[in-house]
This record gives structure tokens, sequence and C-alpha cells, in this order.
């Protein structure tokens, strides 16, 4: 199981955490920590349960709830904002029938949002999984979007 393979990957030290939380996620099929996972890296690590789980909901890029195929970070920096990023997020729900936070019933996008992913020059932006994505119009997000809902 993909839990083992993650553990085993590092050594059992409690400097490891995170780069053990992120395989655990990556390699789990629906993109999450699931509540095993946090008990096999408390174990692991010989520390607490509630201070794994303190690690996982502090940092945003984890999540504790199964998500999509394609995560859909969108940016909502004040310099996205200020190019659109409210439209463009209005342009996603409406599209894929979400709101923030929730997964498509087919279980192929979930979106999210994102304090800044440090591409102010082409703003608005979007990450899917680890793709950057800029200057959107609703076009080229539609060509986007149906691009990875084709590719599953």
């Amino acid at each position: 199981m993909y839990r083992e393979a993650a553990l085993n990957k590092f050594e059992p030290e409690k400097r490891n955490i995170l780069y053990i939380l992120h395989e655990l996620q990556d390699l789990n099929p629906q993109h999450y920590v699931a509540k095993e996972d946090i008990e096999a890296v408390a174990d692991y690590l010989n520390v607490p349960y509630s201070f794994v789980h303190g690690v996982a909901t502090f940092y945003t890029m984890f999540s504790l709830t199964p998500r999509g195929r394609h995560i859909i970070r969108l940016c909502d920096s004040p310099p996205c904002h200020l190019m659109g990023s409210t439209s463009t997020l209005d342009h996603i729900r409406n599209k894929l029938g979400i709101e923030v936070g929730q997964t498509t019933p087919d279980g192929a996008f979930t979106l999210e949002l994102a304090s800044c992913l440090g591409v102010c020059g082409i703003a608005p932006a979007i990450m899917i999984n680890e793709e950057m994505f800029g200057k959107l119009t609703p076009e080229r997000l539609d060509a986007i979007l149906d691009e990875r809902r084709n590719s599953i």
C-alpha cells in the first residue's frame, strides 16, 4: 500500500514530517491526507496524533478531505484580484457547478483559493495540480478546463 512506501522513503525523524505528509497526499488517489495516514505518521515518528494533525491542518497545501483528480488553485492575491480573479472565480464556479472547497460530482476537479501563486506578471492566474496558467480569459479557461476534463 502507498502508506508504507511513503513512510519508508524517509527516516523516522520529526524533521521529515512535511516530506512524509506531502508524499502521502501525493500517493493517495484522492489527493488528501487521510485519518489513517495521520495515525501512521504519528506511530512512525513516535509523536502524538495531535501533533501530526496540527501540522497537517496548519499548512494550506494539505487537505484532510478527498479532492478531485485536478486541483484548481485560484490566486487571490491583490494583483490577481485587481486583474480580474473575481470574475475568473465566477466563471470557474459557473462552468464546473461548484463552490470553493468543493469537488465536481465526477471527481474531476476541486476548486481552492491560494493567497499567492507568485506569478503576478501573468495575473489573473490559476494552478492546476502543478501547472500554472495566467492571463486568463473566459475562453482560455474553458479550453484549459475542457482539456483537463478530457484527459481523465
